[in-house]
């Protein structure tokens, strides 16, 4: 799969294509049906299938400050992306001069000067250009102009996750925010990740024989409500069954939340400098503070164990 970081970077020779515009941020199951169709209907026609999402998120750029959480890194829904079948990605740099460009000019200077587009698939809510001024029926008039045609998908899937609420990014930061990862799981279709660095703690969980990977997490990382989780360390590919503390760790009066993963029964990793992944799977546990550090220690073998049957 190609990725193209700004316009510019699309090749000079690039034919016909069909195109998906959107943020699509944690790549979940209604965002799935968009780009699934977008695929198929790249192989009618012959032709690629291009995603086409924005770096840094809009409403940073029109809302200074008001960046939400994200369920995925741009590399991370790249690859998701690719498991669909697409087979290029534009990242467009979003800037206050971009956000200014109307839906018309939008559609030219992308969809039509550089990707060709023969086809352009989004949801129906799908916004665009100045003030999102635009529309799917927008671009369904451009389009008659500019020789493509709009496809609309209805991404409205429903689960039990959020009381049957429709599937979005929106609902899934909540269902994190609250700790209900096995919620987050069933709109994206996979466990909910969160990755980063490891980097040197204050060693503790070492010295209890626990060593855990205390994971840097990357900017505006949505990350789950503090507690303790089953999920997977995982590690150049390699998952391994882990129980994942959140929090600030109050046992020891720290402020600094962070996110650790004890790697069941692997104690002789190190780890320090690798770019990790860890899984969420599911919520063992709030965060407590214990009377006695023997307290402490035989709630974390608990923890262990839990984690242990629930991950097989």
């Amino acid at each position: 799969m190609q990725r193209w970081r700004g316009l510019e970077d699309i090749p000079e020779d690039w034919g016909r294509s069909v195109v998906t515009i959107g943020s699509y941020d944690g790549v979940h199951r209604g965002h799935q049906l968009i780009i699934g169709r977008a695929v198929e209907r790249a192989r009618e026609l012959g032709v690629p299938a291009v995603v086409v999402t924005f770096d840094p998120h809009p409403s940073e750029v029109v809302r200074p400050g008001s960046h939400p959480p994200l369920l995925a890194p741009h590399h991370r829904r790249a690859e998701l992306m690719a498991g669909l079948g697409v087979d290029a990605v534009l990242v467009l740099p979003f800037t206050e001069e971009f956000s200014k460009l109307s839906p018309a000019d939008f559609v030219v200077k992308v969809l039509v000067d550089r990707l060709h587009a023969r086809t352009v698939v989004e949801g129906p809510n799908f916004r665009f250009g100045h003030r999102a001024a635009g529309t799917v029926e927008t671009l369904a008039e451009l389009g008659r102009t500019y020789d493509y045609d709009v496809m609309v998908v209805d991404l409205f899937e429903r689960g039990e996750a959020g009381g049957g609420e429709p599937f979005s990014s929106t609902l899934t930061r909540r269902l994190v925010a609250e700790g209900d990862v096995e919620g987050a799981a069933e709109v994206l279709g996979r466990p909910h990740r969160v990755e980063g660095v490891v980097v040197r703690g204050a060693q503790r969980g070492r010295e209890m024989g626990y060593p855990t990977a205390n994971v840097e997490t990357l900017p505006h990382t949505a990350i789950p409500a503090d507690g303790v989780y089953a999920g997977w360390l995982v590690v150049e590919g390699e998952s391994m069954p882990a129980a994942i503390s959140v929090g600030t760790n109050p046992q020891f009066d720290g402020t600094e939340r962070t996110v650790e993963a004890y790697a069941i029964d692997r104690v002789d990793l190190d780890l320090y400098g690798l770019h990790v992944a860890v899984d969420f799977l599911a919520y063992i546990r709030g965060q407590e503070r214990f009377d006695t550090l023997d307290g402490l220690l035989e709630r974390m073998a608990e923890d262990v164990r839990v984690a242990r049957e629930m991950l097989g």
